[in-house]
């Protein structure tokens, strides 16, 4: 009898053991996935790719991890990418120019930098072209991506003076240029190099100096502002504590020294 009782409530306890722990594992997947961030991005190799071992992921996702919160990034042409991070589809942009929330004004600009980005010319027939800043490309042809708004901004003031083709992405104004279509493409030092590398290109020239030499920001939808300052004091503390440092020398760095 004794023997009959004990196996049942061993049995009973296994039950509500087992039930409790079924319990903790979905409440821990479920906590995981309310502090999943999913931030969108243009960029591409070496800044960010599908893995997210590129320099703007790996400095953002450690970011996240430590103020608790898991990143996602999803590749998405530049102008929809703001568009759907104004509108709160996704939860940011991973790394844009500062001021932008002047237009997006759903968005939050974090108010400390993730790295530098050389704006840059590169060009096939023209390796020795001495760039002295946006106007030097006037009488030239080149191709831009669609809704990198510092490039829009600025050749824009050139008016007709310069001949401009905006393409949906690196592989089209790459293409472009090795088609003799365009003197030059205007786009982002480590994105052009990493591309460059990507596919094995050798007779492209990326052009000093750069165009300008922005700093790219983390922007959040404004549902979350509350975690702003948490990630600003995050980053910052990643300059100082040498783990950018680090991320920089393992990711980037090697694309110049192969220049």
């Amino acid at each position: 009898m004794n023997t009959t009782k004990t196996t049942y409530f061993s049995f009973l306890n296994t039950g509500i053991t087992s039930s409790v722990f079924l319990v903790l594992i979905l409440s821990s997947h479920l906590t995981l996935a309310q502090q999943t961030i999913v931030l969108n991005t243009a960029f591409g190799p070496p800044v960010s790719n599908e893995s997210q071992t590129g320099f703007a992921d790996q400095v953002v996702g450690e970011a996240f991890k430590r103020i608790g919160y898991q990143l996602e990034t999803v590749r998405l042409p530049a102008e929809r990418a703001l568009i759907n991070a104004n509108r709160g589809i996704d939860d940011g942009d991973l790394g844009r120019v500062g001021g932008l929330q002047k237009k997006y004004t759903n968005l939050i600009q974090v108010p400390e930098s993730i790295m530098v980005n050389d704006m840059v010319l590169f060009s096939k027939n023209m390796p020795d072209f001495n760039v002295k800043g946006w106007d030097s490309v006037a009488s030239h042809s080149l191709a831009i991506i669609s809704g990198w708004k510092i490039m829009e901004k600025n050749f824009a003031k050139l008016g007709d003076k310069v001949e401009i083709i905006k393409t949906d992405n690196a592989e089209q104004s790459f293409t472009l240029l090795a088609k003799d279509r365009v003197d030059f493409i205007a786009y982002s030092n480590w994105s052009g190099l990493g591309y460059l590398k990507a596919h094995n290109i050798n007779n492209v020239k990326l052009l000093a100096p750069p165009l300008a030499r922005p700093e790219l920001y983390v922007y959040l939808h404004k549902k979350h502002k509350k975690i702003v300052p948490k990630l600003a004091t995050v980053i910052k503390k990643m300059k100082t504590d040498g783990t950018i440092e680090n991320m920089f020398n393992k990711i980037l760095k090697p694309l110049i020294q192969e220049k």
